[in-house]
């Protein structure tokens, strides 16, 4: 990377509702719910919701999905996350759908570190 580069590449993702054909359902997903997330920003389809608290299970594992891991790390491996009701038998799973560029110094107010920092 040049020092005039600030270029860095993220993942964005798909988390799609995973709801097993007659078991019981309580966050309120059905087949095909969904969102997105680009960068920092989720996106949820016109007219559909997405249960807070499916979200908050699988939002500390987005960031991590985000970025490129070793093909080794479960985290490269495991995409499927429980519906944080033990009683709820639908999924998360968390799917790569390409990658985005972004620009450090679009990103944050923080500059990089100068190569004698490093």
């Amino acid at each position: 990377m040049s020092v005039t580069d600030d270029a860095f590449e993220l993942y964005d993702l798909r988390v799609e509702a995973v709801i097993p054909e007659g078991k019981p359902i309580y966050c309120g997903a059905r087949p095909g719910d969904h969102f997105e997330l680009h960068g920092e920003m989720l996106k949820l389809p016109v007219g559909q919701g997405f249960s807070i608290y499916s979200i908050s299970a699988v939002l500390p594992l987005l960031a991590a999905k985000q970025r490129e891991t070793h093909r080794n790390d479960w985290m490269t491996s495991d995409a499927e996350i429980a519906c944080p009701d033990p009683n709820c038998a639908s999924r998360l799973r968390i799917v790569r759908t390409g990658k985005r560029r972004f620009s450090h110094a679009d990103t944050t107010a923080v500059p990089l570190p100068s190569e004698s920092e490093q």
